[in-house]
């Protein structure tokens, strides 16, 4: 069975790799807004539908991505107080 400070530094090993993967997921949603505003820029005043639906498809990314962002964030603070009262 791991020591108490086993345990705490994978928690801590765990929750610096969870908080680089915040960078990397804030990096994919700048990525896929950028994508979208740029798809809107130049289909600006188009009546075809499928540019409605991948703008839609864009936002939709975007926000799973701050879904993902908090439940990152969730599982980091859960494991800090796992860790807080070993």
């Amino acid at each position: 069975m791991a020591s108490i400070e086993e345990v705490r530094s994978g928690i801590a090993t765990a929750n610096d790799k969870a908080s680089e993967s915040l960078g990397a997921l804030q990096q994919a949603q700048n990525c896929i807004e950028q994508a979208q505003s740029a798809l809107q820029q130049v289909t600006e005043g188009s009546s075809q539908g499928d540019v409605d639906q991948a703008n839609a498809y864009y936002a939709d990314a975007a926000s799973k991505i701050g879904d993902v962002q908090q439940a990152v964030n969730a599982a980091i603070e859960a494991a800090e107080g796992v860790a807080a009262r070993l």
